[in-house]
């Protein structure tokens, strides 16, 4: 079956978040919009979207979309998703969730209320690598882990892009560090020896380039088991970085580049008997939550989390932002 997704605003992310996914699986792009009609009409050329209409809204109401994707700038994709439910249309939301946990808790009870579903797409999640590595942490091969390390780095965006605004909730932590407590809190969900449980912020400290909004941001936590978690973020990098360590007392896994194996898809594991490279595979992340998300929408397959998970992610970001001493977005 074929679902019928509809696109609020002519972003970069989305050719690789969507439009690529899409094509490979077989879904239709129907409808598209953006601040101004011409960036619509070049996007659905260039991408062989349907139709372009006049706004969000319009969408949202297309009565040939099944499907909403959003990936507007963070302070806009919590006022979006929530008409996007008000409308009874799934959403596929690009992360962070919302601008803070208050306003994730709005949409998720919004979406409980009215029975539809709000994906918030940490695409890594559904990639056999991060798979691979969070089972290696959870079957004891790592020993007791000890120690999680995220760093991600990229080149500074363009002073007109919204990661440089307060308003529209950017910021380092918001477009990155939202990852790296992802990737802490969902091995918090599993049994992994010395995490046992969600992880707290410790500390946090953050340099900013505009008012209020963090170029670097990096956040200490802890896990009730003992173990310590690290999350560097920086947007004035030289080069794009995005990588994943978990170390324990019998040894550790690196992931390379953990949401872009098309680009490096090794996952490199140490323990006494050696060090093994895997590779898990160059197909990308989103093409894999995509497929999850329509295996939900078709057919009402399980997804690995839901808006709940979202609200505590957005917790744990407000609480590092004011570890750091800046305002929550």
């Amino acid at each position: 079956m074929s679902i019928r997704i509809g696109i609020l605003g002519a972003s970069r992310i989305a050719e690789s978040a969507i439009v690529g996914p899409a094509a490979e699986l077989g879904h239709r792009l129907v409808a598209v919009a953006a601040r101004e009609r011409s960036r619509a009409e070049v996007f659905a050329e260039k991408y062989g979207v349907e139709r372009v209409v006049g706004s969000y809204q319009d969408v949202i109401d297309d009565a040939d979309v099944d499907v909403v994707y959003n990936p507007l700038a963070n302070g806009l994709h919590a006022p979006w998703n929530l008409a996007a439910i008000a409308a009874g249309k799934p959403v596929l939301s690009e992360k962070p969730f919302a601008r803070n946990k208050s306003e994730a808790a709005e949409v998720t009870e919004a979406a409980a209320a009215a029975g539809v579903t709000v994906l918030e797409g940490f695409h890594y999640y559904f990639h056999p690598l991060t798979q691979r590595a969070f089972d290696l942490a959870a079957d004891g091969t790592l020993g007791e882990v000890t120690r999680v390390e995220v760093h991600m780095a990229m080149p500074a965006p363009p002073e007109s892009d919204p990661r440089w605004s307060y308003d529209l909730a950017g910021g380092a932590l918001m477009d990155l560090g939202c990852y790296g407590l992802h990737v802490m809190r969902s091995l918090g969900r599993l049994s992994v020896p010395g995490i046992e449980g969600v992880p707290a912020v410790a500390r946090a400290r953050a340099e900013t380039r505009a008012a209020d909004v963090d170029a670097r941001c990096d956040v200490e936590a802890e896990f009730p088991g003992g173990a310590t978690g690290l999350s560097t973020n920086s947007m004035l990098a030289d080069d794009y970085s995005f990588e994943y360590r978990i170390i324990g007392t019998a040894g550790d896994v690196h992931v390379h580049d953990f949401i872009r194996p098309h680009v490096d898809d090794r996952l490199t594991l140490r323990t006494a008997s050696g060090t093994t490279v895997e590779r898990l595979g160059a197909r990308p992340t989103y093409t894999y939550q995509l497929e999850a998300f329509a295996a939900h929408v078709e057919s009402g397959a399980a997804l690995p989390f839901g808006a709940d998970d979202a609200v505590a992610n957005m917790a744990l970001v407000d609480d590092a932002y004011l570890a750091a001493g800046l305002p929550v977005r």
